[in-house]
């Protein structure tokens, strides 16, 4: 990254990291920036996921390895990510009116994985996500076998997961993303 992009990318991400500190008590921005500053090549994981969208920030911490955890932690699932199918076999399964990309695909382009379900509970533990929207997850084999795939919400106060063929794709749409950095 150019060094003017790279500095305004530490700075989105030091207000944010300041603004949200319920979502990493305990943690200091000195340990992130300094872990972040280690590994450059991490840097272009979350200048995408912030590019496309989903502010990404840091939700965990590890203490023995200093790994650091960012979830994409947009109000709302990232708005460049949606209309999108679950994966490659979904798309290839349509046969018209085929979107762009694949949840799986742009994440794997992007270096960063999908939230699992276990993962979107707890990032809905720091706050209220996707109460217009919804966002993939990582599937379970036996479920995608099977032509289905995984996509969470948060309506009524709760968190709800549903499926859908993974073929499906909607407007309101995208997936959640996380890199440990």
């Amino acid at each position: 990254m150019k060094a003017e992009s790279l500095g305004n990318l530490l700075a989105v991400l030091q207000t944010r990291f300041e603004k949200n500190m319920r979502r990493h008590e305990g943690i200091k921005w000195a340990d992130v920036q300094a872990r972040l500053e280690a590994h450059p090549d991490k840097l272009r994981v979350l200048s995408a996921m912030e590019s496309t969208g989903g502010e990404p920030d840091v939700v965990a911490h590890d203490s023995k390895t200093g790994e650091v955890t960012f979830f994409d932690c947009s109000a709302e699932s990232p708005a460049g990510r949606r209309s999108v199918c679950y994966d490659r076999e979904g798309l290839e399964s349509r046969k018209e009116h085929r979107p762009e990309n694949t949840a799986i695909d742009m994440a794997t382009d992007m270096g960063m994985e999908l939230l699992n379900e276990d993962q979107y509970k707890y990032l809905q533990t720091l706050g209220n996500f996707d109460l217009k929207t919804s966002s993939w997850v990582k599937t379970p084999d036996a479920i995608r076998k099977l032509g289905g795939a995984l996509f969470c919400d948060r309506r009524y106060d709760h968190v709800f997961v549903y499926h859908n063929g993974a073929q499906s794709y909607y407007g309101a749409r995208a997936f959640r993303g996380w890199v440990k950095i």
